[in-house]
């Protein structure tokens, strides 16, 4: 899959976001990678970047009182790790939705658990 394709696959996800969490997104950068890098990889204490498709790294909203301009929290989305994963487009198309509301609900606050079941969408 090209670079353009993957690009406009995570763009659509995030507009099938309800205008209610669309609303709410504030300073958060959505970024595409090919792999994790290493510190990230090491962070989440995973084997290898295969293991990783998404990642929200910053300050979840909850947090944020009293917060003063600083740059954006971060959510990438890693390209490779999710078409290896998947057999077909369409599974990319649903494996990309699922990681990326998986990561925004962690910038929410989600923990582990519930970042799960909020990255658990069936088109």
């Amino acid at each position: 899959m090209s670079k353009e394709k993957f690009e406009e696959l995570v763009s659509a996800a995030l507009d099938s976001l309800s205008e209610k969490f669309k609303k709410k997104l504030h300073n958060v950068a959505i970024l595409i990678e090919d792999f994790s890098s290493k510190e990230q990889t090491k962070k989440m204490k995973l084997g290898n970047q295969y293991a990783l498709l998404g990642l929200y790294e910053g300050v979840i909203q909850s947090r944020r009182l009293n917060y003063g301009p600083v740059l954006p929290d971060r959510i990438t989305i890693f390209k490779e790790p999710i078409l290896l994963s998947c057999g077909s487009e369409n599974e990319c198309r649903e494996r990309i939705v699922n990681t990326v509301r998986h990561e925004i609900a962690h910038h929410f606050g989600s923990d582990e658990k519930g970042a799960r079941k909020a990255g658990k969408h069936r088109t």
